[in-house]
């Protein structure tokens, strides 16, 4: 059992924080380069060779290491230095619950592709990217600058509201579900739904609660601060926000903490609005039957398995794609409308879809009976 845990948490790291989170630095510059008709990032070269500009992750990396790590004069040491490790290790424990793959049986052995199976998974989810607020908080605190100060007052008030209605946006999904646990939720998606009686849909969270998909989407990257919800780091207005008196690799924990919050949306996404791991129209039990008969009930677990993890972070890497493609279309609003946008929209809002689905779903029980 160590083994296995120990197997999946290095998986998870060396895709998550290996592999993704320094290729989005890339995606995100090449993708506005194509959006905006021009060519990005391709100056790093290795002997000559600048491979479509992917050299350029590994030169951030190097020129952040090299540089100088100031603690301004006056400011809280201790706290100062520690503000980045409580922005970023949320957003990598976070995965922990996130499954990127079913349960599979080879023989007496048992594999579930998920870190830690717990009944409270979502609850997980949120009490721990809460404690991302308290990077942030203390890291303009300690600082003593009064920009840095005003950004982690900006990025805690932003953080603390959208929480609120972040919850709610998903309340209907396990509503739906009727779990709280992400890996349940995954295989009640590895199913079709006949629409009408006879239009087949995936049974997916964003069918089910298309309008809790818009708004989760919403909440989660603005308790993100991603743009164009990054008022804590308006830089035309508060020069650089909360981390603002950071430099080397410790601001750059900052920026990693929040590419990997890119994936984690991603993957959070992916596990309870478009099915996880499933293969639209191709439940896991058709997909082991079909190819047993060929190749051995062995071979079409594995395979199967393998296909699922493949199905997973393909659907991770299309939200990836659509959180930079709003990242490069919207503009930045005033803060006052952010906030407008949490407690006069977003919460009527999802109160009013938890009442709905409520009711529909009194209806459905009541026309089965």
């Amino acid at each position: 059992m160590l083994v296995a845990a120990l197997a999946k948490i290095a998986f998870i790291l060396g895709i998550i924080v290996g592999a993704m989170a320094p290729v989005i630095t890339w995606i995100e510059r090449k993708q506005s380069a194509v959006m905006q008709n021009r060519i990005g990032a391709n100056r790093a070269d290795l002997g000559g060779v600048t491979v479509i500009g992917l050299l350029h992750p590994l030169a951030d990396v190097l020129k952040l290491l090299s540089k100088e790590d100031i603690v301004p004069r006056g400011a809280n040491r201790f706290m100062h230095l520690i503000a980045p490790v409580i922005s970023a290790v949320p957003a990598i424990v976070t995965f922990a619950v996130i499954p990127f793959g079913g349960q599979y049986t080879f023989g007496s052995t048992e594999i579930n592709l998920v870190v830690a199976d717990v009944d409270w998974g979502l609850l997980y989810v949120f009490a721990v990217g809460a404690i991302a607020a308290y990077g942030t908080v203390i890291a303009g605190w300690a600082s003593n600058n009064n920009w840095s100060l005003l950004g982690s007052l900006r990025a805690s008030a932003q953080m603390i509201s959208y929480e609120v209605t972040m919850g709610l946006a998903v309340v209907g999904i396990f509503m739906v579900f009727e779990t709280l646990r992400l890996s349940d939720m995954g295989l009640a998606q590895d199913q079709t739904l006949w629409l009408f009686g006879f239009l087949p849909i995936p049974n997916w969270g964003i069918f089910l609660q298309p309008l809790g998909f818009v708004m989760f989407l919403t909440c989660v990257m603005a308790e993100n601060k991603r743009p164009p919800f990054d008022l804590p780091e308006g830089e035309s207005e508060i020069i650089a926000g909360y981390f603002l008196e950071y430099s080397g690799m410790r601001f750059g924990l900052f920026f990693m903490a929040e590419f990997i919050e890119v994936v984690v949306i991603a993957g959070l996404v992916t596990a309870l609005f478009l099915g996880g791991w499933a293969i639209p129209f191709v439940s896991t039990a058709t997909l082991i039957g079909a190819v047993s008969p060929i190749f051995g009930e062995g071979f079409a677990t594995g395979l199967t398995m393998v296909l699922h993890v493949l199905t997973f972070f393909a659907k991770v890497i299309v939200m990836i794609w659509l959180q930079m493609q709003i990242r490069w279309t919207l503009p930045r609003p005033r803060y006052d409308q952010v906030m407008d946008l949490c407690w006069k929209i977003m919460l009527p809002l999802s109160l009013a879809n938890i009442l709905v689905t409520g009711a529909v779903m009194l209806w459905l029980r009541g026309g089965a009976s």
